[in-house]
């Protein structure tokens, strides 16, 4: 069975096993948690979600995604060139369960971005 979940502003088609690469979750190496946003599981679609529905995933690591250099330079009489570079953080999770239903139940703790995470988790 697979589900498609949305998590980081990207949706993700996953199968119990898959290796996925997030934007950073506020979660330690070794944590379980669970995605609570299924946009669809096997045939059932959500309207916008599956009511009940998650995906649990065990974090693997956090890591820093490929370099990507901006170069900008500006020719005409003006002399100026400038170069930014970023690395984005991410979270590798290794998906463990599909629930259909009774994800409220389950008392795993929900995947939130690090930005969006409360300050005292």
């Amino acid at each position: 069975m697979f589900a498609v979940l949305k998590t980081g502003g990207k949706q993700y088609k996953v199968q119990a096993g898959d290796m996925l690469r997030v934007e950073k979750l506020a979660a330690d190496a070794g944590e379980t948690v669970q995605f609570n946003e299924i946009l669809m599981v096997g045939s059932k679609i959500g309207t916008p979600t599956v009511a009940g529905a998650a995906v649990q995933a065990e974090v693997v690591d956090q890591i820093k995604g490929d370099k990507v250099i901006n170069f900008v330079k500006r020719r005409r009489k003006h002399g100026s060139q400038r170069t930014r570079g970023h690395r984005q953080q991410l979270t590798l999770v290794r998906v463990t369960d599909i629930l259909e239903k009774g994800a409220d139940k389950s008392g795993v703790k929900p995947a939130l971005g690090a930005a969006t995470a409360p300050a005292d988790a």
